[in-house]
């Protein structure tokens, strides 16, 4: 029985959350409790938590408090009288998690009870973000806890702007085009996003703090070439001929035959040496000539392709051109959250 009872001590131990140097409390009876809490002494930690409560504390010291009662009563397996200790810790402090890898599963379920038997708006964030004035929006987001209607606003210089409202429960995510009613972007400066839930008689708000500032538009620079296509030369190079040597030796055949034809005793050696040179001239001339780069000549189809491509291109610098107008005309809106 006593081995079983040392087991049960150890995993006890081990399922209660450690208490980190940025919680350390500094009222005494707080500290005291937590003490007893950490020996797992639960009937001096209810004795304790209470006389606390009944001191002046901070706000995190309270928040402790009750903590303490909680984690106390779930492992007493009195759950009910748990989720009404965290209940008032969640209350002082809307942005409290539990770790379940740290907490012991009944006052992780406890908790979890109570954050559903209590009106927040929880998680509130504004991410940071800059777009074009009207082409863009700021992400928000927040939790609700219970069905509620709720009602996100952005109050500072401008006045106060009406984000979006509806009947939401669990995550709410919104996109804020940060514009007026008439279209232009809300003026530079800090405003505060603030998140109104109502349930009933109940209600319950949370704010987040940014900050809004203008600037330029970058202007789009004229283009040159379009992207996957190229300019293709307009000139080209035949390729080698063998026509000049088939003359050549086309003439000099005919030559020889009208020669041989017109054989007779009165030709002489000389002339048909004469012939036989003037033969041998044609086809080296021939030979050169098939030799010789060929002189370029115009593409035509490269020529018409390349005059599609420039009005392509300066068709695209036209709109760019028409595109920078509107740019200038337009703002930067760049958001970003403060911290509290």
């Amino acid at each position: 029985m006593a081995r079983y009872l040392g087991a049960v001590v150890c995993f006890a131990a081990l399922a209660v959350p450690a208490l980190g140097a940025a919680q350390v409390a500094q009222n005494a009876t707080v500290r005291r409790a937590q003490q007893a809490y950490d020996n797992l002494e639960y009937r001096q930690v209810l004795t304790l938590a209470r006389a606390a409560l009944r001191e002046r504390l901070t706000g995190a010291e309270r928040a402790r408090a009750y903590e303490l009662l909680g984690f106390t009563y779930g492992a007493m397996d009195s759950i009910l009288k748990a989720v009404d200790a965290f209940k008032q810790v969640v209350l002082i402090d809307p942005e409290r998690q539990l770790d379940p890898n740290r907490v012991s599963p009944k006052a992780y379920s406890a908790f979890d009870v109570a954050l559903r038997q209590v009106l927040l708006v929880r998680q509130l964030r504004v991410d940071s973000v800059s777009f074009v004035g009207g082409q863009g929006a700021v992400p928000v987001r927040f939790t609700v806890t219970q069905p509620a209607r709720v009602v996100a606003r952005a109050i500072g210089t401008g006045g106060t702007v009406v984000i979006d409202s509806g009947a939401w429960n669990g995550q709410v995510n919104l996109r804020w085009p940060a514009r007026l009613a008439g279209g232009d972007p809300v003026p530079a400066g800090t405003y505060t996003v603030v998140v109104d839930a109502r349930l009933g008689q109940n209600t319950f708000s949370a704010s987040q703090p940014i900050r809004v500032s203008h600037g330029r538009v970058d202007t789009v620079p004229s283009v040159t070439s379009l992207p996957g296509y190229q300019f293709l030369p307009e000139t080209e190079i035949p390729p080698q001929s063998w026509r000049p040597v088939g003359l050549a030796f086309l003439y000099t055949g005919g030559a020889l035959v009208g020669t041989l034809g017109l054989e007779s005793p009165t030709l002489g050696s000389s002339s048909k040496r004469e012939l036989g040179l003037v033969g041998g001239a044609a086809l080296v001339t021939g030979f050169v000539m098939m030799l010789r780069k060929p002189a370029p000549r115009p593409a035509e189809a490269n020529i018409l392709y390349n005059r599609l491509l420039r009005d392509q291109i300066a068709r695209r610098n036209q709109d760019i051109a028409k595109e920078n107008v509107a740019r200038r005309q337009q703002v930067q809106v760049t958001v970003a959250p403060v911290p509290k």
